[in-house]
Protein backbone atom coordinates (compact mmCIF):
# COMPACT_ATOMS: atom_id res chain seq x y z
CA UNK A 1 0.00 0.00 0.00
CA UNK A 2 3.03 2.26 -0.18
CA UNK A 3 1.70 3.97 -3.31
CA UNK A 4 -1.71 4.58 -1.79
CA UNK A 5 -2.19 8.38 -1.61
CA UNK A 6 -4.15 8.00 1.64
CA UNK A 7 -1.13 6.70 3.56
CA UNK A 8 1.55 8.62 1.70
CA UNK A 9 1.22 11.35 4.31
CA UNK A 10 -0.02 11.36 7.88
CA UNK A 11 -2.32 14.28 7.09
CA UNK A 12 -4.08 12.35 4.31
CA UNK A 13 -4.51 9.34 6.59
CA UNK A 14 -6.04 11.46 9.37
CA UNK A 15 -8.50 13.02 6.91
CA UNK A 16 -9.40 9.56 5.58
CA UNK A 17 -9.91 8.12 9.10
CA UNK A 18 -11.90 11.14 10.24
CA UNK A 19 -14.24 10.78 7.23
CA UNK A 20 -15.02 7.18 8.17
CA UNK A 21 -15.57 8.11 11.83
CA UNK A 22 -18.11 10.74 10.76
CA UNK A 23 -19.82 8.03 8.70
CA UNK A 24 -19.83 5.78 11.79
CA UNK A 25 -21.46 8.50 13.91
CA UNK A 26 -24.15 9.09 11.29
CA UNK A 27 -24.76 5.35 10.97
CA UNK A 28 -25.04 5.02 14.78
CA UNK A 29 -27.72 7.69 14.86
CA UNK A 30 -29.67 6.05 12.04
CA UNK A 31 -29.54 2.66 13.78
CA UNK A 32 -30.51 4.07 17.18
CA UNK A 33 -33.46 6.13 15.95
CA UNK A 34 -34.52 3.76 13.17
CA UNK A 35 -34.40 0.44 15.02
CA UNK A 36 -35.01 -0.93 18.49
CA UNK A 37 -31.58 -2.49 19.16
CA UNK A 38 -30.55 0.15 21.67
CA UNK A 39 -27.81 2.77 21.86
CA UNK A 40 -24.94 0.49 22.91
CA UNK A 41 -25.59 -2.04 20.16
CA UNK A 42 -26.10 0.71 17.59
CA UNK A 43 -22.73 2.29 18.42
CA UNK A 44 -20.90 -1.06 18.50
CA UNK A 45 -22.44 -2.21 15.20
CA UNK A 46 -21.65 1.06 13.48
CA UNK A 47 -18.06 1.27 14.72
CA UNK A 48 -17.23 -2.36 13.92
CA UNK A 49 -18.70 -2.42 10.42
CA UNK A 50 -17.47 1.08 9.52
CA UNK A 51 -13.90 0.52 10.70
CA UNK A 52 -13.71 -2.83 8.89
CA UNK A 53 -14.86 -1.10 5.72
CA UNK A 54 -12.33 1.66 6.41
CA UNK A 55 -9.58 -0.98 6.37
CA UNK A 56 -10.95 -2.55 3.20
CA UNK A 57 -11.00 0.90 1.61
CA UNK A 58 -7.23 1.12 1.80
CA UNK A 59 -6.99 -2.06 -0.25
CA UNK A 60 -9.39 -0.79 -2.91
CA UNK A 61 -6.54 1.40 -4.13
CA UNK A 62 -5.08 -1.56 -6.02
CA UNK A 63 -8.07 -2.37 -8.28
CA UNK A 64 -8.38 1.33 -9.10
CA UNK A 65 -4.63 1.62 -9.66
CA UNK A 66 -4.09 -1.44 -11.82
CA UNK A 67 -7.42 -1.76 -13.65
CA UNK A 68 -6.61 1.30 -15.72
CA UNK A 69 -9.34 3.18 -17.58
CA UNK A 70 -6.84 4.02 -20.31
CA UNK A 71 -5.55 0.50 -20.89
CA UNK A 72 -8.83 -1.46 -20.55
CA UNK A 73 -12.23 -1.22 -22.17
CA UNK A 74 -15.19 -0.04 -20.10
CA UNK A 75 -16.84 -3.48 -19.89
CA UNK A 76 -13.73 -5.08 -18.40
CA UNK A 77 -13.36 -2.25 -15.90
CA UNK A 78 -16.99 -2.47 -14.76
CA UNK A 79 -16.96 -6.27 -14.47
CA UNK A 80 -13.68 -6.23 -12.54
CA UNK A 81 -14.98 -3.72 -10.06
CA UNK A 82 -18.36 -5.42 -9.75
CA UNK A 83 -16.58 -8.64 -8.77
CA UNK A 84 -14.39 -6.70 -6.35
CA UNK A 85 -17.41 -4.98 -4.81
CA UNK A 86 -19.32 -8.26 -4.34
CA UNK A 87 -16.33 -10.03 -2.78
CA UNK A 88 -15.53 -7.05 -0.54
CA UNK A 89 -19.14 -6.71 0.65
CA UNK A 90 -19.40 -10.42 1.39
CA UNK A 91 -16.15 -10.46 3.36
CA UNK A 92 -17.14 -7.25 5.13
CA UNK A 93 -20.43 -8.66 6.37
CA UNK A 94 -18.88 -12.01 7.35
CA UNK A 95 -16.06 -10.34 9.28
CA UNK A 96 -18.48 -7.95 10.98
CA UNK A 97 -20.69 -10.87 12.01
CA UNK A 98 -17.66 -12.70 13.44
CA UNK A 99 -16.57 -9.67 15.51
CA UNK A 100 -20.03 -8.75 16.79
CA UNK A 101 -21.25 -12.28 17.55
CA UNK A 102 -18.06 -14.31 17.97
CA UNK A 103 -15.91 -11.77 19.81
CA UNK A 104 -18.33 -9.37 21.47
CA UNK A 105 -20.95 -12.04 22.21
CA UNK A 106 -24.08 -10.31 20.92
CA UNK A 107 -26.91 -12.90 21.08
CA UNK A 108 -29.89 -14.13 19.09
CA UNK A 109 -31.70 -10.80 19.03
CA UNK A 110 -28.76 -9.12 17.31
CA UNK A 111 -28.27 -12.06 14.93
CA UNK A 112 -31.89 -11.76 13.78
CA UNK A 113 -31.43 -8.02 13.32
CA UNK A 114 -28.23 -8.61 11.35
CA UNK A 115 -29.84 -11.10 8.95
CA UNK A 116 -32.78 -8.76 8.38
CA UNK A 117 -30.43 -5.94 7.43
CA UNK A 118 -28.15 -8.06 5.20
CA UNK A 119 -29.60 -6.81 1.87
CA UNK A 120 -29.12 -3.11 2.57
CA UNK A 121 -25.70 -3.74 4.17
CA UNK A 122 -24.68 -5.55 1.00
CA UNK A 123 -25.92 -2.66 -1.16
CA UNK A 124 -24.16 -0.09 1.07
CA UNK A 125 -20.94 -2.11 0.80
CA UNK A 126 -21.14 -2.04 -3.00
CA UNK A 127 -21.99 1.67 -3.04
CA UNK A 128 -19.11 2.59 -0.76
CA UNK A 129 -16.75 0.47 -2.87
CA UNK A 130 -17.87 2.44 -5.92
CA UNK A 131 -17.44 5.80 -4.17
CA UNK A 132 -13.96 5.03 -2.81
CA UNK A 133 -12.79 3.48 -6.10
CA UNK A 134 -14.05 6.53 -8.00
CA UNK A 135 -12.12 8.73 -5.59
CA UNK A 136 -8.98 6.69 -6.23
CA UNK A 137 -9.48 7.03 -9.99
CA UNK A 138 -9.76 10.79 -9.61
CA UNK A 139 -6.59 10.90 -7.52
CA UNK A 140 -4.76 8.69 -10.04
CA UNK A 141 -5.86 10.88 -12.94
CA UNK A 142 -4.97 14.10 -11.14
CA UNK A 143 -1.59 12.76 -10.02
CA UNK A 144 -0.85 11.49 -13.53
CA UNK A 145 -1.90 14.83 -14.99
CA UNK A 146 0.42 16.67 -12.61
CA UNK A 147 3.32 14.35 -13.42
CA UNK A 148 2.72 14.76 -17.17
CA UNK A 149 2.55 18.53 -16.76
CA UNK A 150 5.83 18.59 -14.82
CA UNK A 151 7.54 16.28 -17.33
CA UNK A 152 6.26 18.35 -20.26
CA UNK A 153 7.52 21.52 -18.57
CA UNK A 154 10.91 19.90 -17.92
CA UNK A 155 11.10 18.63 -21.49
CA UNK A 156 10.09 22.03 -22.84
CA UNK A 157 12.75 23.65 -20.68
CA UNK A 158 15.39 21.21 -21.91
CA UNK A 159 14.38 21.86 -25.51
CA UNK A 160 14.51 25.61 -24.91
CA UNK A 161 17.98 25.36 -23.33
CA UNK A 162 19.16 23.21 -26.25
CA UNK A 163 17.76 25.71 -28.77
CA UNK A 164 19.36 28.64 -26.98
CA UNK A 165 22.73 26.89 -26.91
CA UNK A 166 22.38 26.08 -30.58
CA UNK A 167 21.64 29.72 -31.33
CA UNK A 168 24.67 30.80 -29.29
CA UNK A 169 26.88 28.39 -31.19
CA UNK A 170 25.63 29.95 -34.44
CA UNK A 171 26.83 33.35 -33.24
CA UNK A 172 30.23 32.47 -31.81
CA UNK A 173 31.85 30.99 -34.94
CA UNK A 174 30.39 33.88 -36.96
CA UNK A 175 32.25 36.72 -35.26
CA UNK A 176 35.39 34.63 -34.69
CA UNK A 177 35.51 33.94 -38.43
CA UNK A 178 35.21 37.67 -39.25
CA UNK A 179 37.92 38.62 -36.76
CA UNK A 180 40.33 35.99 -38.07
CA UNK A 181 39.76 37.23 -41.60
CA UNK A 182 40.60 40.75 -40.47
CA UNK A 183 43.81 39.61 -38.77
CA UNK A 184 44.77 37.60 -41.81
CA UNK A 185 44.43 40.67 -44.00
CA UNK A 186 46.42 42.86 -41.59
CA UNK A 187 49.29 40.38 -41.14
CA UNK A 188 50.85 41.38 -44.46
CA UNK A 189 49.65 45.00 -44.59
CA UNK A 190 50.40 46.11 -41.03
CA UNK A 191 51.92 43.48 -38.67
CA UNK A 192 51.83 45.92 -35.73
CA UNK A 193 48.11 46.41 -36.05
CA UNK A 194 47.65 42.68 -36.54
CA UNK A 195 49.44 42.07 -33.24
CA UNK A 196 47.26 44.67 -31.51
CA UNK A 197 44.19 43.04 -32.96
CA UNK A 198 45.29 39.59 -31.74
CA UNK A 199 45.65 40.93 -28.17
CA UNK A 200 42.22 42.56 -28.25
CA UNK A 201 40.66 39.46 -29.77
CA UNK A 202 42.18 37.38 -26.98
CA UNK A 203 40.51 39.65 -24.40
CA UNK A 204 37.29 39.46 -26.38
CA UNK A 205 37.32 35.66 -26.46
CA UNK A 206 38.28 35.50 -22.79
CA UNK A 207 35.08 37.39 -21.96
CA UNK A 208 33.02 35.03 -24.11
CA UNK A 209 34.46 31.95 -22.41
CA UNK A 210 33.91 33.45 -18.96
CA UNK A 211 30.25 34.27 -19.61
CA UNK A 212 29.29 31.55 -22.07
CA UNK A 213 27.23 29.54 -19.55
CA UNK A 214 25.27 32.56 -18.36
CA UNK A 215 21.89 33.23 -19.85
CA UNK A 216 21.98 36.93 -18.97
CA UNK A 217 24.49 39.67 -18.20
CA UNK A 218 24.16 43.27 -17.12
CA UNK A 219 23.97 45.71 -20.00
CA UNK A 220 27.13 47.37 -18.70
CA UNK A 221 29.08 44.09 -19.06
CA UNK A 222 27.76 43.51 -22.57
CA UNK A 223 28.69 47.04 -23.57
CA UNK A 224 32.27 46.55 -22.36
CA UNK A 225 32.61 43.64 -24.74
CA UNK A 226 30.89 45.50 -27.58
CA UNK A 227 33.35 48.37 -27.19
CA UNK A 228 36.20 45.88 -27.31
CA UNK A 229 34.70 44.37 -30.47
CA UNK A 230 34.47 47.82 -32.07
CA UNK A 231 38.08 48.55 -31.15
CA UNK A 232 39.04 45.38 -33.02
CA UNK A 233 37.04 46.50 -36.06
CA UNK A 234 38.50 50.01 -35.80
CA UNK A 235 41.93 48.52 -36.37
CA UNK A 236 40.66 47.02 -39.59
CA UNK A 237 38.42 49.83 -40.87
CA UNK A 238 40.22 52.76 -39.20
CA UNK A 239 38.03 55.88 -39.64
CA UNK A 240 35.21 54.31 -41.64
CA UNK A 241 32.76 54.56 -38.74
CA UNK A 242 32.09 56.61 -35.63
CA UNK A 243 30.34 55.14 -32.62
CA UNK A 244 28.38 56.99 -29.93
CA UNK A 245 26.09 56.06 -27.04
CA UNK A 246 23.04 57.67 -25.47
CA UNK A 247 22.25 55.55 -22.41
CA UNK A 248 19.61 56.59 -19.91
CA UNK A 249 20.56 56.39 -16.24
CA UNK A 250 19.69 53.02 -14.69
CA UNK A 251 19.78 51.07 -17.96
CA UNK A 252 23.26 49.63 -17.46
CA UNK A 253 22.15 47.72 -14.33
CA UNK A 254 19.44 45.82 -16.20
CA UNK A 255 20.22 42.26 -17.29
CA UNK A 256 19.91 41.32 -20.95
CA UNK A 257 20.52 38.01 -22.76
CA UNK A 258 24.19 37.14 -23.07
CA UNK A 259 25.71 38.13 -26.45
CA UNK A 260 22.40 39.52 -27.73
CA UNK A 261 24.00 42.77 -28.94
CA UNK A 262 26.94 41.20 -30.75
CA UNK A 263 25.04 40.20 -33.93
CA UNK A 264 23.55 43.71 -34.15
CA UNK A 265 26.98 45.31 -34.37
CA UNK A 266 28.26 42.62 -36.72
CA UNK A 267 25.30 43.36 -38.95
CA UNK A 268 26.28 47.05 -39.03
CA UNK A 269 29.89 46.24 -39.92
CA UNK A 270 28.91 43.72 -42.56
CA UNK A 271 26.12 45.62 -44.30
CA UNK A 272 27.04 49.26 -43.70
CA UNK A 273 30.71 49.82 -42.87
CA UNK A 274 32.00 47.18 -45.24
CA UNK A 275 29.75 48.31 -48.13
CA UNK A 276 30.44 52.04 -48.24
CA UNK A 277 33.38 54.37 -48.77
CA UNK A 278 31.75 57.09 -46.66
CA UNK A 279 31.93 57.29 -42.88
CA UNK A 280 29.13 55.43 -41.14
CA UNK A 281 27.54 56.91 -38.03
CA UNK A 282 26.65 54.23 -35.50
CA UNK A 283 24.64 55.12 -32.40
CA UNK A 284 23.32 53.04 -29.51
CA UNK A 285 20.32 54.43 -27.60
CA UNK A 286 19.02 52.83 -24.40
CA UNK A 287 15.97 53.90 -22.42
CA UNK A 288 13.32 52.43 -20.12
CA UNK A 289 9.69 52.69 -21.20
CA UNK A 290 6.59 50.80 -20.00
CA UNK A 291 8.61 48.14 -18.10
CA UNK A 292 10.80 47.48 -21.14
CA UNK A 293 14.44 48.30 -21.72
CA UNK A 294 14.49 49.69 -25.24
CA UNK A 295 17.84 49.15 -26.96
CA UNK A 296 18.09 50.85 -30.33
CA UNK A 297 21.08 50.56 -32.64
CA UNK A 298 20.97 52.83 -35.64
CA UNK A 299 23.45 53.37 -38.42
CA UNK A 300 23.68 55.36 -41.61
CA UNK A 301 24.12 53.48 -44.87
CA UNK A 302 24.81 54.18 -48.53
CA UNK A 303 21.44 54.11 -50.25
CA UNK A 304 23.07 53.99 -53.69
CA UNK A 305 25.33 50.97 -53.21
CA UNK A 306 23.99 47.44 -53.67
CA UNK A 307 23.49 45.82 -50.26
CA UNK A 308 25.56 42.75 -49.59
CA UNK A 309 23.31 39.72 -49.48
CA UNK A 310 23.46 37.39 -46.52
CA UNK A 311 21.51 34.69 -44.79
CA UNK A 312 20.32 37.13 -42.11
CA UNK A 313 21.26 34.60 -39.45
CA UNK A 314 22.31 37.24 -36.91
CA UNK A 315 19.03 39.18 -36.75
CA UNK A 316 16.88 36.05 -36.95
CA UNK A 317 19.00 34.60 -34.18
CA UNK A 318 18.31 37.60 -31.93
CA UNK A 319 14.57 37.47 -32.55
CA UNK A 320 14.41 33.73 -31.82
CA UNK A 321 16.48 34.00 -28.65
CA UNK A 322 14.26 36.78 -27.31
CA UNK A 323 11.16 34.69 -28.00
CA UNK A 324 12.60 31.63 -26.25
CA UNK A 325 13.88 33.51 -23.20
CA UNK A 326 10.92 35.84 -22.55
CA UNK A 327 8.11 33.79 -24.15
CA UNK A 328 6.88 36.85 -26.01
CA UNK A 329 6.61 37.76 -29.66
CA UNK A 330 7.52 41.06 -31.35
CA UNK A 331 10.45 41.94 -29.10
CA UNK A 332 12.51 43.15 -32.06
CA UNK A 333 11.67 45.85 -34.59
CA UNK A 334 13.56 46.90 -37.73
CA UNK A 335 13.19 50.14 -39.72
CA UNK A 336 14.94 51.44 -42.81
CA UNK A 337 14.23 55.03 -43.84
CA UNK A 338 16.05 58.15 -45.07
CA UNK A 339 19.45 56.48 -45.11
CA UNK A 340 19.16 55.19 -41.54
CA UNK A 341 18.81 51.54 -40.60
CA UNK A 342 17.45 51.02 -37.12
CA UNK A 343 16.98 47.90 -34.97
CA UNK A 344 15.20 48.09 -31.61
CA UNK A 345 15.13 45.37 -28.97
CA UNK A 346 12.47 45.40 -26.25
CA UNK A 347 13.81 43.66 -23.14
CA UNK A 348 11.22 43.05 -20.38
CA UNK A 349 12.56 44.61 -17.18
CA UNK A 350 10.58 42.35 -14.80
Amino acid sequence: MLNNPVIKSLKNFYVYLFSWLILAVINSGLLFFGTNIGLKTSVADSLVFTLILCGFGLGWWYPARYVSLEQNNLTKVLLSHLAGAIISSTLWIALGYFVMVGLFGYGDKYEKFLFVTLPWRFIIGIMLYAVVSSFYYMVTYYTGFQERTIKEAELKNLVTVAELRSLKFQINPHFIFNSLNSMSALTEIDPKKAKEMIIKLADFLRYILATNEREKNKLSEELKNIRLYLEIEKIRFEDKFDYSEDIEEGCERIEIPNMILQPLFENVVKHAVYETLEKVEVKLICSIENEFLNITLQNSFDQVSTPKKGAGVGLKNIEERLRLIYHQENLMEMKREKGIFCVTLYIPVN
